[in-house]
């Protein structure tokens, strides 16, 4: 069993180029403020797992596994790597510390991810990112690439099963919403009216295909980081505390493009089946049989149509109709099974290799309790689904307080 000490994550909405800080401030703030919400010193951390996905292309950095050490002296002699897999990077981070955990190497591991993408113009930046997908067939085109990839997959659903666009504005819409109360949320300031969750060319303007603005991530700085520790540990350091401890994992990696995914499951019945396995993994190794045990969902929605393939995945409906649970308001954050109450990716923020400690930072806060201005009621077992590329590297987490049945 691992537990999470604490979880730290910085304002998605800052520009830090602008604040003239670099990637190391943002390590740094990160390192110090994780350790202080987990009152663990960095004399006690044996052990460091960093996740980030561009940071050479940025930043020019690379070895980024030695930063936390380069901005904060105490973790000097510290073993310490780096892992990439795009969007699932911290993910990634995460598991990686948690089998240190448990093959009894360490019981302290500090988990971080960490990218500063605002160093070029939006369109320079959005490009970078195409190092993710398969190099060279799916890049060099005109169209930016994860919105030309995402809207294929809601294609593939429309081909399958019929989408309503409007939907996928109502996702849009519920994320936006819910950032508003969020006070890391890069969003939560910005003045949201009905038009800019409409077809309005104007207020909406289209990106690609059936993808509008609001249905597609932001450039986004930040980070977020978390302690795990070992239930020897715990038991010895803090037996009346109760944290949030991860109860199960599932991790399932596929090829760099997204032509032969989209092919492999043609006769199934989930367009991203392996999708639905890591899901249900976690479900397997947390000893709970579908979605009905879980109260609360952060998915990755770096599109709209990526949250649409997460409602049915999840099973929350029968596949092919993730509206009705869009309609009759199942993933509302005050529905049966809320999605994103945090504001997800669309209204949160997406620096890319820290999306899923950010995802699993959030989670924890809603089975403690913690989640100020976006807590959903009665939150006892929460999950996380985070992917990399078109899908190529999907982890999702199972997570519950310490004292949960």
């Amino acid at each position: 069993m691992t537990y999470v000490l604490g979880g730290y994550q910085t304002d998605f909405a800052r520009n830090l180029r602008r604040e003239e800080l670099t990637l190391d401030d943002l390590v740094e703030e990160i390192v110090r403020g994780t350790l202080d919400s987990a009152a663990i010193d960095a004399a006690q951390v044996e052990s460091i797992h960093v996740g980030n996905a561009f940071g050479q292309l940025y930043t020019g950095q690379g070895h980024l596994g030695a930063m936390p050490a380069t901005v904060v002296p105490e973790l000097a002699g510290v073993p310490a790597m780096r892992h990439e897999a795009a969007c699932a990077s911290a993910s990634i981070a995460a598991l990686a510390a948690m089998a240190e955990i448990e093959a009894g190497r360490y019981d302290v591991v500090l988990v971080l991810g960490a990218e500063q993408e605002r160093t070029m113009p939006g369109i320079q930046a959005a490009q970078v990112q195409a190092a993710a997908a398969h190099v060279p067939t799916e890049t060099g085109g005109d169209l930016p690439i994860w919105p030309a990839m995402f809207d294929r997959i809601a294609d593939e659903y429309d081909r399958r099963f019929g989408v309503d666009d409007a939907h996928l504005r109502s996702i849009a819409e519920l994320n936006f919403s819910n950032a508003q109360t969020n006070p890391n949320a890069q969003t939560r300031g910005w003045n949201l009216g009905p038009e800019m969750f409409a077809a309005d060319d104007h207020a909406n303007p289209v990106v690609v295909g059936r993808l509008r603005r609001t249905d597609c991530t932001h450039i986004t700085d930040g980070g977020a980081g978390v302690v795990l520790v070992s239930e020897r540990w715990m038991a010895q350091h803090r037996p009346s505390v109760d944290e949030a401890r991860i109860v199960g994992w599932g991790h399932r990696t596929v090829g760099l493009p997204l032509d032969p995914k989209l092919a492999a499951s043609r006769n199934d019945a989930y367009v991203m089946p392996h999708v639905r396995q890591a899901i249900t993994d976690a479900w397997k190794r947390a000893g709970v049989d579908d979605v009905a045990a879980i109260d609360a969902i952060e998915t990755h929605d770096c599109m709209t149509a990526s949250e649409y393939m997460a409602i049915d995945h999840f099973g929350l409906t029968e596949p092919g109709r993730s509206w009705q649970a869009i309609d009759d308001g199942t993933i509302a954050r005050d529905g049966a099974t809320p999605i994103n109450a945090s504001g997800g990716l669309l209204g949160g923020g997406h620096p890319v290799g820290s999306t899923g400690v950010r995802m699993l930072v959030d989670v924890c806060k809603q089975v403690r309790g913690t989640a100020n201005g976006y807590q959903v009621d009665g939150v006892r077992r929460a999950q996380t689904l985070n992917i990399g590329g078109s899908t190529a590297t999907t982890v999702s987490f199972v997570v519950e307080p310490a004292t949960a049945g």
